[in-house]
């Protein structure tokens, strides 16, 4: 499968290991690449809906000058919105529990952005998924954030983790996209690529 993928090595540049899990579910031969500390700033003028497009891009930017010019690089980035705001990445153990405070009982948004890039190209997608999230308390809320510490998760939540089985009541949209990477959608543009 994929067979115009051959003539590329593939580098997942994500220190995610959902990503990961992911591309390797997927089928895919790849090496991972990492730099840390890379900005993932972007301007307030973009609409929510286009900041992880944005920054997808931005991550696979920073490996241009180190990429061989037969890799093909696969960047992501995963934003939660809520009513327009962005959820990211929780600071530390009272910014996860007020992100999920405000998740309870409400429906929101998770889009992914995805970049992929050879030396002489880049396509970049997005996919959005809607999640209701059922009435959650304290007591819920503590436990996740206290056995799971998912302040590497965008909204303060792994999907495929505790809260996603006794959260989320409803989805539309790919669940692979909440776990951080659409691969259906990822599918289609390697096989199109």
């Amino acid at each position: 499968m994929l067979d115009n993928l051959k003539k590329y090595h593939i580098v997942l540049v994500s220190a995610s290991p959902r990503r990961r899990e992911l591309l390797k579910n997927l089928g895919l031969n790849f090496k991972v690449r990492t730099l840390f500390g890379l900005d993932e700033s972007y301007p307030e003028s973009l609409r929510e809906e286009d900041i992880p497009r944005y920054i997808s891009r931005k991550k696979a930017e920073a490996y241009r000058r180190s990429m061989a010019p037969d890799e093909l690089l696969i960047a992501a980035d995963t934003v939660v919105l809520l009513d327009g705001e962005v959820l990211g990445k929780p600071a530390d153990a009272n910014a996860a529990r007020a992100m999920l405070h405000s998740l309870s009982g409400r429906i929101h948004q998770v889009t992914t952005g995805v970049t992929l890039m050879t030396a002489d190209r880049m396509e970049t997608f997005a996919a959005t998924s809607h999640v209701k999230f059922a009435e959650l308390n304290d007591e819920e809320i503590d436990y996740y954030v206290d056995n799971y510490l998912p302040f590497d998760k965008a909204g303060a939540y792994g999907i495929q983790e505790w809260i996603g089985m006794v959260a989320v009541e409803e989805l539309r949209g790919s669940y692979f996209n909440v776990m951080g990477l659409p691969v259906q959608r990822l599918y289609t543009a390697l096989k199109n690529f």
